[in-house]
């Protein structure tokens, strides 16, 4: 109890607090503005949702969307408690628990009526621009929420479970687990419109995936040079980074050199390639983009400049 409590007073927990609610405040406006008045039935629990609220509705029984997301969302809290880990579950209780609040609240800030010119049947009066909409804005809550390990619920939750069990690109989990509840939108919007939601659900898996290894991007630099232990001092005191040393020989010239290899973001590579070039040092150099890092990699420096990446998957 006494480590909770520790933690609601951290600088991190406050801070994550209001990435989730920024992030949540985006995907409710997305499925608000664009979603539900454009019936959009894309790859997620708040289509399957509209589906559901709808059918009540031709029984003559009126069942808020926002309503029926929260009881849905309730059921898959558990399994993602249970099968990704205590911290993702309980960062997605609150991030699934708010979107019903916050489709409310857009509501009352702004109902989506007022968006509309007479005779427009959604926000930007076009399926495909209502979908792009979407897409985008939704795309970008995820990919923010993902990268502090929560998510929006719903279809995340299971697209999650896919991810870790399966090991499926995020995107690619996405898109499957979508695809399924999007064909539930048969049964109330024409064919042309279902075939938009599985298009916008496969857009949505291709954005995330785009904007996530955006975020993640790092640059594999290597570098040989005869200077190299300045190269080593700079990147270790200077960029507080880890980086490894390798003895590689020359196959035209047989002379021994030391390659240093380094993970760096891009603006620490900018200052590596700088200060080669103020101290005019010759050297070799190739840089790649690396979209995933496991081990012990920081995004915040650490003290004593002692990180180490196990391993990479280089983004070709």
């Amino acid at each position: 109890m006494n480590s909770i409590l520790k933690y609601l007073g951290t600088f991190k927990f406050w801070k994550e607090l209001f990435i989730m609610t920024a992030g949540m405040m985006i995907a409710a406006g997305a499925v608000y503005y664009f979603m539900i008045p454009g019936k959009l039935v894309l790859g997620s629990i708040t289509g399957l949702s509209i589906v559901i609220s709808n059918l009540f509705g031709m029984a003559g029984i009126t069942i808020k969307v926002s309503v029926v997301v929260t009881v849905i969302n309730a059921v898959l809290l558990l399994l993602a408690w249970m099968l990704i880990g205590k911290e993702f579950g309980a960062k997605t209780v609150y991030t699934a628990l708010i979107l019903g609040p916050l489709l409310e609240l857009w509501e009352k800030i702004c109902p989506y009526q007022r968006l509309m010119e007479p005779g427009m049947t959604s926000v930007m009066g076009d399926p495909l621009l209502d979908l792009i909409c979407f897409v985008l804005l939704v795309s970008i809550s995820q990919t923010i929420l993902f990268r502090i390990n929560a998510s929006t619920g719903g279809l995340d939750i299971l697209a999650k479970i896919v991810n870790k069990y399966l090991h499926l690109d995020i995107g690619v989990s996405v898109t499957v687990a979508g695809a399924v509840i999007c064909c539930t939108a048969f049964a109330i919007n024409p064919f042309r419109l279902v075939v938009t939601g599985l298009v916008g659900t496969w857009l949505n898996g291709l954005a995330l995936d785009h904007f996530t290894a955006s975020l993640n991007k790092r640059k594999r630099v290597c570098i040989i040079a005869k200077d190299h232990e300045l190269i080593r001092e700079f990147i270790i005191d200077k960029l507080h980074r880890g980086c490894s040393m390798y003895e590689v020989k020359g196959g035209f010239s047989g002379e021994v050199n030391i390659e240093v290899q380094a993970l760096l973001t891009q603006d620490e590579f900018a200052k590596v390639m700088n200060f080669i070039r103020t101290r005019n040092i010759q050297a070799f150099i190739t840089a790649g983009n690396v979209s995933e890092i496991y081990g012990l990699w920081n995004k915040e420096h650490r003290k004593n400049g002692k990180e180490t990446a196990r391993q990479i998957k280089l983004d070709n």
